[in-house]
């Protein structure tokens, strides 16, 4: 019964209860909502200590301030030109597959009063708010609050005073390193409960919204589904194989995280193991800490992907006819919003909300069209963003120098099991959490 023991297995089975579950009890699936978000709630509880101790632990461990700086810009080079890439692709799809075409709605007839949550919280999304928000009040703020660009802010702040300070502070750089540890350690424990998380989430998606729901808006979903499949094998494929490594190979060595992204339609719920198992296949641990969570908030290729079809689709539902000059101007104000709203719940509505709202040039209310099915097409945005983060962090680890490119190639050829690769594991290394 080894098959069963493996965590892959054991969130699939949570995945499939869940559906049945929703499907035929609907009420019940509904109910089961508390078993997803209590899960995820256990994995987010940990994700800002995580980040800070991996951060401040592989800044006070560089050479100079210098890598820092190095490693930040070419991230933030990377993730904009594919994050731009991937804006063009779903708009390009939007407007030759015309997911919207032929639903002739009225926005007269539409409430607006179902996107209000979402309308007043873009309001918020500004440039110069955005930018002020990343400072928290106080540092404990940055760790209550669960922002992840405020907790890096004060991660790389840290991290850099301790690498200023030397041999002063290696006391305490070997205490965070213990903690990181520890904490990697709190992840294996939680991570057993993923297939009931999964199962809840799943069954409470089922049940709140409906198969049926499914079918009013297909021609929707399976242009986002195929654009992020596309994208991934595509793109993301021929980022990999210039980089040297095999992007198939690399799905199959973080499959786990993938489920259980699926199970729970949160790609911060697979975060800690994201960067435990980069770690492990050789990236340096500084890459991996300034690389992924920066990733959470300026390079979702799916959520981009998912933006600038959804746009697309609101407008041909509308029978409002764009002219290439306005589909430019969206595009350009969606590349700005996006990253305003990343790590905020619902960005994807709340993005667009406010992308529309400050071009005038289709009605807010046309978002209620998308409330319906969005849940089911978040699965797609969070793999697809999940994947992507991933990747990028074997790429710039590689232009830094930074990743042990044979023993990466010898994990992903051999395509162990989590815990293969911790029995294997050296003192030194840090052993991926127990799955």
């Amino acid at each position: 019964m080894r098959f069963l023991s493996r965590l892959y297995v054991q969130v699939l089975i949570g995945i499939a209860a869940g559906v049945l579950l929703g499907a035929l009890a609907p009420d019940w699936g509904a109910a089961m909502r508390p078993l997803g978000d209590g899960f995820i709630k256990l994995i987010k509880m940990l994700i800002a200590p995580i980040v800070f101790c991996t951060i401040v632990a592989g800044i006070g461990k560089m050479a100079d301030m210098k890598g820092v700086g190095s490693i930040g810009l070419k991230a933030l080079i990377y993730f904009e030109v594919v994050s731009t890439a991937a804006l063009l692709i779903g708009l390009g799809v939007g407007l030759v597959v015309k997911p919207g075409s032929g639903i002739h709605a009225s926005a007269a007839s539409l409430d607006p009063q179902a996107v209000k949550t979402y309308v007043a919280e873009s309001q918020s999304l500004h440039l110069v708010d955005f930018l002020l928000n990343v400072i928290p009040t106080t540092i404990a703020q940055a760790f209550v609050g669960g922002d992840i660009l405020q907790i890096l802010l004060v991660s790389v702040l840290f991290g850099l005073a301790m690498l200023k300070l030397g041999e002063v502070a290696s006391p305490l750089l070997h205490l965070i390193d213990q903690l990181g540890a520890v904490l990697f350690g709190m992840v294996g424990l939680i991570v057993r409960l993923a297939p009931i998380g999964a199962f809840g989430a799943m069954a409470f998606t089922i049940g709140r919204y409906g198969v049926a729901t499914l079918f009013s808006l297909a021609k929707l979903m399976a242009a986002v589904y195929l654009t992020c499949l596309l994208f991934v094998i595509i793109v993301l494929g021929i980022i990999a194989a210039t980089c040297g490594f095999s992007l198939w190979k690399f799905i199959r060595y973080i499959k786990e995280e993938i489920l259980l992204v699926l199970g729970t339609s949160s790609s911060e719920s697979a975060l800690p193991r994201m960067m435990s198992k980069l770690q492990y296949l050789g990236c340096d641990r500084s890459v991996v800490g300034l690389v992924i969570p920066t990733g959470y908030s300026f390079n979702l290729d799916g959520t981009s992907i998912y933006m600038t079809i959804a746009v697309a689709f609101v407008a041909q539902a509308l029978d409002v006819e764009l002219a290439w000059r306005e589909y430019l101007m969206l595009l350009g104000v969606l590349m700005l919003t996006s990253k305003g709203a990343a790590a905020v719940t619902g960005g994807g509505f709340i993005t667009l909300a406010a992308t529309l709202a400050s071009t005038s040039t289709l009605p807010i209310a046309g978002l209620t069209l998308l409330i319906g099915v969005d849940r089911f097409m978040s699965e797609a945005r969070a793999i697809t963003n999940l994947i992507g983060n991933g990747v990028a962090t074997m790429v710039v680890a590689r232009w830094e120098g930074a990743l042990d490119m044979p023993r990466a190639l010898r994990i992903l050829d051999a395509g162990r099991d989590p815990e293969e690769a911790v029995a294997s594991a050296t003192a030194a290394e840090l052993p991926v959490p127990e799955a």
